[in-house]
C-alpha cells in the first residue's frame, strides 16, 4: 500500500487562538505536518525547514507593532525561494487587500471565516496536484 506524503505547511499568524485553531484543524486531517510561527521574522528564520506550502496573515502586527507585516513576508519569501506557494489569509474582506497580494505573487487569497480552513484546505491540494502534474511533465520533456 502506497502513503502518501503528508505536506509540510507553515501557518504564520499573529491571532494565537486563531493560529492554534487552525494547527489543530490541519493536525487533524493527518496529511499534514504543520509548524506555526506568529510573525513573519520566524517564519524566514525556519524556511530551511522546506515547507510545502505557507499560509500567511496579511497584518501580522498584533503582537509587535514593528513586526514585518505579511506583504513584506511574502516578498522576503519570494526573494529567498520563488517556487514555495503562500496562500495570504486575512479578516479584511476588500478586493484591493487580495488584489496587493496577488500583485505580490500570492498564489492565493483566503478571508477568515467559518469555511476559511475547508478554503484552504481544497486550495492546497490543488496546488500539490499541480506540483504533481509539473514534475510529470518535467520528466517527459527531459526524455524528448
Amino acid at each position: 500500500m502506497k502513503t502518501e506524503k503528508r505536506i509540510k505547511v507553515f501557518l504564520v499568524d499573529d491571532d494565537a487562538v486563531f493560529l492554534k485553531s487552525l494547527e489543530i484543524e490541519f493536525m487533524n486531517t493527518g496529511s499534514f505536518i504543520v509548524e506555526t510561527y506568529a510573525t513573519g521574522e520566524r517564519c524566514l528564520e525556519n524556511l530551511a525547514n522546506a515547507p510545502d506550502v505557507i499560509v500567511l496573515d496579511y497584518h501580522l502586527d498584533g503582537i509587535d507593532k514593528d513586526a514585518m507585516n505579511g506583504v513584506k513576508t511574502l516578498d522576503k519569501i519570494r526573494t529567498s525561494n520563488a517556487d514555495i506557494p503562500v496562500l495570504m489569509l486575512s479578516s479584511q474582506d476588500k478586493i484591493e487587500v487580495a488584489i496587493n497580494c496577488m500583485h505580490h505573487k500570492a498564489f492565493d487569497y483566503v478571508v477568515k471565516s467559518e469555511t476559511a480552513f475547508i478554503r484552504m484546505q481544497k486550495i492546497i491540494t490543488g496546488i500539490m496536484q499541480l506540483k504533481k502534474v509539473e514534475k510529470q511533465l518535467s520528466w517527459y520533456m527531459e526524455r524528448m
